[in-house]
């Protein structure tokens, strides 16, 4: 991935059509592309340390400039310029060096005739409006990828009549897999599906010709988030840095609600509406986009390098992965460096894998602590105990800066539905572990419960969450079939739910563990539990609760899980139970 320098070039291309597609071109940065179940040759382009990377091709200026894209993620320090190695190649040159010159070019060649065989059999008709020229006026082209083109462009007539809008026009001809046919459907398909948020760029529709596609939307004249934070030597102030993420988590909560995961956020992806400085940030390109479920997870590595999530490199990841993308962006605003950092990808891969970041640059000790434990919060290697955007939102560090509408947020629905699934013990667990909830934990909650309890009594029910979810949904929840996920809310169709048992419920083992008091609080619920729910329990009733099936030796397992002396749960049976250890699978993997 190219470097970065504080001279942004002077024609930014806010629109460069996302490129998802094969790439033939020695200049490919080290963006990540969608897995595209390549070729052996063209998985020999990848990292040697990680060969089921593709890296994904930059974006290119009109006129044959370089394209900030190319040069767009801040390196270490923000001020230093440096061109890393491209991990990239031609696919001719990973060949040469295995079998020599002419057996590569002979099996190049049959890659390129087996390439135009398979696209002659692909159907490129997308169903979209074919009368453009009717709708809209064209303008001169404002930016280039590599794969296609961006036009400015006005409406010719109804009530938008006039207005500026911003066409990305995507060949056909470059369309050269079923792969980057999908691509491209998927996400028309999520813009058209997303709509009503203030910090997402507006689509207004799609149409296609013979030659093109064309994604029609809205026009942003305000640069890319990255061009000031280049401007601003790569520093922003608490609050400056404040008013973007906020904006980002935002938008980005809203499209977890939906069923919708992002994939490629950093930078490059926001755009100001407006040159003003309070301008709106938008959030643009769902080209490496998905719809995943609730009870989902995605495996295709996707992103870019310096954002990935260390769980889309172990290839089992959803929407926490966006999360982390949002962590590594408020380090860079609050300190001008990034967290993690390597002269080559696959370097990069190993420090996002395996260092932690770093909080001693000379910028952080300025920071308040509360900065730094939102941002460490963020960049939790364990995804489970990353916070979520709605719950960054509510972090003390952000709150109160400016009323803030809080989002419904998906974990709830996550958690809701493990809660009842749990065996009758580890329910009384939860409900000993919830008593010893910090403040923080529970003004979240309580914020969750009252979007949940509209009327009275206060009882969350399953017809309040489908009322809820009605008032936040969008055609994105249908396609990441949401009302199916909440068939498995089931246990609440007869039954109302309380704030005590919701906060047991709803809270998260795993989060709550990462705060500095989990030893003392464990300790506590433990007492309580104790007292109160504590009882004998022999070794293949506890087997029966957890789903431990016959096939494994319940005695090696769960032998300290039994106080010998009276044969109740002891501490480490506790502990271990709050966690959930079962086999009883929660989430499918796609």
């Amino acid at each position: 991935m190219g470097g970065c320098t504080s001279k942004p070039s002077d024609k930014p291309n806010p629109y460069a059509p996302r490129n998802t597609f094969p790439q033939n071109d020695d200049s490919t940065p080290s963006h990540l592309a969608k897995s595209q179940a390549p070729t052996p040759a063209a998985a020999a382009k990848a990292s040697p340390f990680f060969p089921f990377y593709t890296p994904s091709p930059a974006h290119h200026r009109s006129g044959g400039r370089e394209s900030k894209s190319m040069m767009s993620t801040p390196l270490h320090h923000l001020r230093r310029h440096f061109h890393p190695l491209s991990p990239a190649r031609h696919i001719r040159v990973a060949l040469r060096r295995r079998k020599g010159r002419k057996e590569a070019a002979a099996e190049t060649a049959e890659i390129s005739v087996e390439t135009e065989g398979e696209e002659l059999g692909l159907d490129k008709r997308f169903g979209f409006s074919k009368d453009l020229k009717s709708k809209v006026d064209l303008g001169e082209e404002v930016g280039r990828g590599h794969f296609g083109y961006t036009c400015s462009a006005k409406f010719k007539k109804g009530e938008l009549k006039g207005q500026q809008i911003a066409v990305k026009v995507i060949p056909k001809s470059k369309m050269t897999s079923a792969i980057a046919i999908e691509d491209v459907r998927r996400e028309v398909k999520i813009l058209r599906a997303l709509s009503g948020h203030n910090n997402l760029v507006h689509f207004y529709d799609a149409f296609e010709d013979n030659e093109n596609v064309y994604v029609v939307m809205e026009l942003c004249e305000g640069g890319e988030l990255l061009d000031r934070i280049l401007a601003r030597g790569g520093k922003y102030s608490e609050d400056d840095s404040k008013t973007v993420l906020i904006q980002i988590l935002s938008v980005v909560a809203f499209c977890h609600l939906q069923g919708v995961v992002h994939r490629d956020l950093k930078p490059e992806n926001f755009l100001y509406s407006s040159k003003e400085e309070n301008s709106q940030l938008k959030a643009i390109d769902f080209g490496l986009s998905d719809f995943v479920r609730p009870d989902e997870r995605l495996n295709d590595i996707v992103g870019s390098a310096y954002y990935v999530a260390p769980e889309v490199l172990h290839r089992s990841y959803t929407t926490e992965a966006d999360v982390w993308s949002i962590g590594v962006m408020a380090y860079i605003l609050l300190c001008g460096s990034r967290p993690f950092w390597a002269r080559t990808e696959s370097g990069i891969f190993r420090a996002v894998l395996k260092a932690d970041p770093s909080f001693d640059e000379s910028h952080w000790p300025s920071l308040s602590p509360e900065a730094k434990d939102f941002v460490k919060r963020l960049l939790y290697k364990d995804p489970r105990k990353r916070m979520t955007a709605s719950q960054a939102l509510m972090h003390p560090w952000i709150r109160d800066y400016k009323e803030i509408k809080i989002p419904l947020d998906i974990l709830i629905f996550r958690q809701l539905k493990s809660y009842l699934r749990s065996s009758t013990l580890r329910k009384t667990a939860l409900r000993a572990l919830s008593q010893t909830l910090s403040e923080d934990e529970l003004l979240y909650l309580r914020t969750q419960f009252s979007l949940l309890t509209p009327g009275k009594p206060r009882l969350i029910t399953l017809y309040n969450i489908r009322v809820a979810l009605s008032a936040n949904a969008t055609e994105a929840m249908k396609e990441s079939r949401i009302p199916d996920f909440l068939a498995s809310l089931n246990g609440l169709q007869y039954r109302g739910m309380d704030f005590e048992e919701f906060c047991a419920a709803a809270m998260s083992v795993h989060q709550h563990e990462s705060l500095g008091c989990w030893e003392q609080s464990v300790r506590h619920a433990y007492e309580i539990f104790e007292k109160n729910g504590n009882r004998a329990i022999v070794i293949e009733e506890l087997a029966s609760e957890l789903g431990v099936g016959p096939s494994i030796p319940v005695h090696s397992v769960l032998h300290d899980w039994i106080r010998h002396s009276d044969g109740k749960l002891s501490y480490l049976g506790f502990v271990k139970l709050l966690h959930g250890v079962s086999n009883r699978p929660l989430a499918k993997t796609r």
